[in-house]
């Protein structure tokens, strides 16, 4: 296949051609890979009775093109064993005409509590070839039944005192001692916990997770981690402890009158013989927390009272340490009876990747800053643990200050300490809080702590990485690669915080800056799943009544808020508390349908669509002649947030440009539900959206538009892009609010970005989808104010709150600006979704002069397979390499500008369209050199 360009007729049958060629016919049966049970590897305690399978399909050999999966076989069994003889009792979904991999829900036997089953799959390829089995996978199952949950909440007599500046809970030690008559076949416990924790068996740590569970809505649900314990367990006395951690136990929305204001936890196990015991088979032993367990305050203690500028950090008294605490050996007669509680709440399963430590980081000097006081500069910003070896006079505290300013010794209130015992030494650790920032001052020791002294781990919930880029430009990849870094200290505990120092909220808002930069650079299926849930379960709830900032935040009745209108939504899930607006509740119908988009996946948009039609009909009820109103209080009607020199112009509630931006995202909010509606069969539904979308976009059109200068209201950037975006401006202005939008960024702004989370969000949205690529460079380009290279040049490690530098209170790891990690896959590498999930996507090399850009490498694990983009431009002529996974098909557009024409191969290369200015290939699966 010659691959020709005007200045390349003399030279391209050397050596343009595609790359493997073609050769003989080869039989090559697929492999599936990857294999996945809900989005999780190898998941321990799913509480889901009908889960759903998926897999990517890997080549056995190279060099083979349009390769397809046509029909698919699941086994399930109920042993190891019985999978390796290909007996599936549990379920033989026998052969399936489908090309389908992903979300294949299981249609077995009815699947029972606490059993481990086995599964693999093997799939047929386009010329009816059997692939070999997949590897043997497993996931086991937690608590199916809510009547099989045995155990009894537990916890200290100790509750939290919100009047003391620093809480006055110190985290419980909980053991049970017992005997096993022999050494079970299968052993795993579910602990449920409200605050973190840890749990040991007979003094070993069980797993190597942090922090868990994830966070969660505790006025209504607790979740549980399934451990599996059997190789920890001995024949005769055993003992399994619990350590809590009191960290979300006490924060301030989920005080209720049913469950105590201090950690508790339910666990329980059952002891089986065998490995694999049948589904009637009973355990021989059993055990629960209840009334029998002990405990005793641990010499640790939380820091701070869990609140915004409060979250604090840990205090270790190493008087109080008792290693053996966990151990038979050890006399637990001195310790006193649990107290048991009755909190009320549905227990259901983690669901999503724990915490676990990433990324160890190691500090870049110690300077002393006076008598026994020190400054570590770690190098970087970063949200998570630390290890410190600590020399002091015995007695004394130590203090571990964590700033996120060289200059000052504490930003946020993030302060940890550690008390000597007689020794005078000892190593602080975290365990149940984690700090956030560059510079930790350590104060009160008597020896200057040296480099190898300390440590530093990134803490994150325990997502896979799915992506790759990098490019000629130096300061592309400096903004990803930050943007990526930012992201991962943001997804602590199973949804996105605003900040991991001083809020650690999961705004709404903000995830319009966050979600599909998750979503196309790491596998986080089960997050966003997760996630969602969180926003059913604090829906229904208004989220501030009056200032943010009260102490006990203004709410009415209770903490947790007023219940409204069952379709109103606090601007912050799991956690309720923060300020927002329109586009912070409008994420319930946007983030879906991205996910949708991503992932194929449809069960989230059944699962949501009450809660999506619910938020709009309670927007409904602010509408007056077709204009969504102003509501709520002082922080519940913003628009976009934190443009630049927004602190010095001020909240945005009130005004009229902000009216019509929070107009312009209602209907955006109304177009995405009505394709929601469309796509699950609700056709009434779709048809009342599409008509309302209409309605108001003429209304809203009529109200803002300024004829003179084709802009909308203040004529300002976000409202260019949400007029357009939402489809509201009519088609005899389209081309001219365009033109308005490139000269607003172009002449304006002189290529500078000037809108904040939500519209940065909305305008790189827009841009993406319009492949403008051109604009969208443009504005990441700037090194001087306001831009992301404004943030490199002045040091930034981590992606900031606000585009100015060093405004008080302002965050240096913030959620609100890491939407241009989504562009770069698929609009730099040119990586776009076409059909939900992947089966059908585009590659489109941007247009951008080679002069700023020559060369992009991307690979992408999308839920179809790994993708490959990588193209150079070099003397005007553009080279590609391209990876198709199997079982998908790419739609190549190449701009005739560069001059690249493809021949067409039967089965494998035709042209699929010729539009103005460039032309579409067809491509099947397989790797390609152009």
């Amino acid at each position: 296949m010659i691959l020709t360009t005007p200045r390349m007729l003399k030279i391209c049958a050397a050596f343009l051609l595609l790359l493997p060629l073609w050769g003989h016919a080869v039989k090559a049966p697929l492999l599936p890979v990857n294999l996945e049970v809900e989005y999780l590897d190898q998941p321990v305690g799913l509480d889901n009775p009908k889960p759903r399978f998926s897999w990517t399909l890997q080549r056995a050999k190279e060099g083979v093109y349009g390769q397809k999966q046509t029909a698919y076989r699941v086994l399930v069994a109920s042993s190891l064993k019985k999978l390796n003889a290909d007996i599936g009792d549990i379920w033989d979904s026998e052969w399936k005409e489908s090309a389908q991999m992903g979300q294949i829900v299981f249609q077995g036997k009815p699947l029972h509590s606490d059993r481990r089953y086995y599964w693999k799959v093997a799939v047929k390829d386009e010329k009816n070839d059997v692939s070999g089995w997949s590897r043997s996978a497993y996931w086991h199952t937690g608590i199916l039944m809510p009547g099989e949950w045995k155990a009894t909440w537990i916890g200290s007599p100790v509750v939290f005192d919100p009047a003391q500046q620093d809480c006055n809970i110190p985290d419980p030690w909980l053991r049970k001692s017992f005997s096993l008559a022999a050494v079970p076949g299968q052993a795993v416990m579910h602990v449920a916990s409200v605050g973190f924790h840890e749990l040991y068996v007979n003094g070993k740590r069980v797993g190597d997770d942090v922090m868990a569970t994830a966070v969660t809505d505790h006025t209504k649900r607790a979740r549980y981690v399934s451990y599996d314990i059997t190789s920890y367990l001995n024949k005769g006395r055993n003992v399994v402890a619990i350590w809590l951690g009191t960290s979300w136990s006490i924060h301030g929305p989920y005080v209720t009158k049913g469950r105590p204001n201090t950690p508790i936890a339910a666990a329980q196990v059952d002891f089986y013989k065998q490995k694999d015991p049948a589904p009637a088979v009973q355990p021989f032993a059993s055990v629960r927390t209840n009334a029998t367990w002990k405990m005793k305050s641990s010499p640790s203690r939380l820091l701070g009272t869990w609140n915004s500028n409060r979250m604090g950090g840990e205090l270790w008294d190493a008087n109080l340490d008792e290693p053996q605490w966990n151990t038979v050996a050890y006399r637990d007669d001195d310790w006193q009876k649990v107290t048991c509680y009755e909190p009320g709440l549905q227990v259901s399963a983690q669901q999503v990747e724990q915490n676990r430590l990433f990324e160890e980081i190691r500090p870049v000097s110690v300077v002393k800053i006076s008598d026994r006081v020190y400054r570590v500069d770690m190098g970087m910003n970063f949200a998570g643990w630390i290890a410190v070896n600590l020399e002091g006079v015995p007695g004394h505290r130590a203090d571990l200050l964590f700033s996120e300013r060289e200059k000052m010794d504490m930003t946020f209130g993030l302060h940890s300490a550690y008390i000597f015992d007689k020794t005078g030494k000892g190593t602080f650790k975290n365990r149940f809080n984690y700090g956030s920032g560059r510079w930790i001052t350590i104060k009160g020791v008597t020896k200057e702590p040296q480099l190898s002294d300390i440590r530093g781990w990134q803490v994150r919930t325990a997502y896979k990485d799915a992506a790759t880029f990098s490019c000629s430009d130096s300061l592309q990849n400096w903004i990803y690669n930050t943007v990526r870094w930012t992201y991962q200290n943001l997804s602590l505990g199973g949804f996105i915080v605003d900040c991991p120092q001083r809020e650690r909220l999961g705004y709404g808002g903000d995830a319009h800056a966050t979600c599909e930069t998750g979503m196309l650079n790491y596998h986080v299926g089960a997050l966003y799943t997760k996630w969602m849930e969180d926003w059913r379960d604090v829906s229904g709830t208004e989220s501030i009544v009056g200032n943010m900032y009260d102490t006990a935040f203004a709410r009415k009745a209770v903490m947790s808020g007023r219940h409204l209108h069952k379709g109103i939504l606090p601007h912050t899930a799991p956690t309720y508390m923060g300020g927002g607006g329109p586009a912070w509740g409008g994420i319930v119908v946007t983030l879906p349908w991205y996910f949708y988009r991503q992932y194929g996946d449809e069960t989230i948009l059944r699962k949501n669509f009450s809660l999506i039609r619910n938020w709009l009909a309670f927007l409904e009820t602010n509408t007056k002649d077709g204009v969504l109103q102003r509501f709520g209080g002082n922080w519940d009607f913003l628009g976009d947030w934190l443009w630049p020199n927004a602190t010095a112009e001020g909240m945005n509630n009130n005004s009229p440009q902000n009216l019509c931006f929070n107009n312009f995202y209602r209907i955006y909010n109304l177009r995405v539900a009505a394709k929601i509606a469309g796509q699950i069969g609700e056709k009434e539904w779709a048809g009342k959206w599409k008509e309302q979308a209409a309605a108001f976009s003429d209304v809203i059109h009529k109200k803002f538009f300024n004829e003179a200068d084709t802009s909308y209201a203040d004529g300002s950037m976000g409202n260019l892009v949400g007029a357009l975006l939402a489809e509201a401006v009519p088609e005899a202005y389209k081309g001219k609010v365009w033109k308005r939008l490139e000269n607003e960024i172009l002449v304006r702004r002189k290529g500078h970005i000037h809108v904040g989370i939500t519209g940065g969000a909305l305008l790189f949205k827009l841009l993406r989808e319009q492949n403008r690529q051109d604009l969208l460079f443009e504005m990441a380009s700037k090194t001087d104010y306001p831009g992301w290279g404004y943030m490199k040049e002045n040091g930034a490690t981590t992606i900031w709150e606000m585009w100015e530098k060093d405004l008080p209170g302002h965050s240096l790891l913030h959620s609100s600006f890491l939407y241009p990690g989504a562009w770069y896959i698929d609009g730099l590498a040119g990586i776009k979704v076409d059909q939900p999930g992947y089966t059908r996507f585009v590659i489109q090399p941007p247009q951008i002069a080679a002069s700023k850009l020559s060369w992009v490498k991307a690979g992408f694990e999308s839920p179809a397979g790994y993708i490959k983009s990588n193209w150079s431009r070099k003397d005007g002529i553009l080279h590609l390499e391209l990876e198709i996974p199997p079982n998908s098909l790419a739609l190549l557009k190449i701009a005739d500008a560069d001059g690249l024409h493809i021949k067409e191969k039967e089965g494998v290369i035709r042209i699929a369209e010729k539009m103005n200015g460039s032309t579409v290939y067809e491509l099947q699966s397989g790797v390609y050199r152009f």
